[in-house]
């Protein structure tokens, strides 16, 4: 293995990690530190940690998770060679609002909306989603469970050694 593809980790990894935070900015910080924990050994957890960074930080900007409210970071393993983060908020009025340029998300319930065509190229914000498009194989997002907010996730994917029993 190389730096790129280090070696995870043995033993059984939990099949996820769940962990909800307290809304306010300070906390981004400490899902970074638990993403990485949660994420040792994973060739993507780099790529992840950008993802989950600006979710979590959206989730505290953007829906009523900042206004003294919670959101819950999960990470989890739905497939060999593949890893998923995703940050539950409490709500908003709208769902994200994506650049014009930006990759349409994987799946959503509704419709995605984009920015102005007059938005401020400068501006110092409203490329996060692009980021995190750029960052994953795919993302996507949904309303939470009985409507309680909505689920914003990043998925990365990478290369996984196959046994030659396993190929027909």
């Amino acid at each position: 293995m190389t730096e790129a593809y280090p070696v995870p980790p043995s033993g059984p990894r939990p099949a996820r990690c769940l962990r909800v935070f307290p809304g306010e900015a300070r906390q981004v910080p400490r899902v970074r530190a638990f993403v990485a924990r949660a994420l040792a050994g994973c060739p993507a957890r780099e790529a992840l940690l950008t993802c989950v960074s600006e979710l979590a930080a959206n989730a505290v900007t953007h829906t009523a998770s900042g206004a003294g409210g919670a959101f819950t970071v999960e990470v989890c393993w739905p497939a060999p060679g593949v890893a998923r983060v995703a940050v539950t908020d409490a709500g908003a009025p709208r769902g994200p609002v994506l650049a014009a340029a930006c990759r349409q998300p994987a799946q959503a319930d509704g419709q995605a909306t984009s920015a102005p065509a007059n938005a401020p190229a400068l501006a110092e914000g409203g490329r996060g989603l692009l980021l995190v498009a750029a960052c994953s194989s795919r993302w996507g997002y949904r309303d939470a469970d009985a409507g309680a907010g909505r689920i914003v996730w990043a998925e990365a994917t990478w290369p996984v050694a196959v046994a030659a029993s396993a190929i027909p």
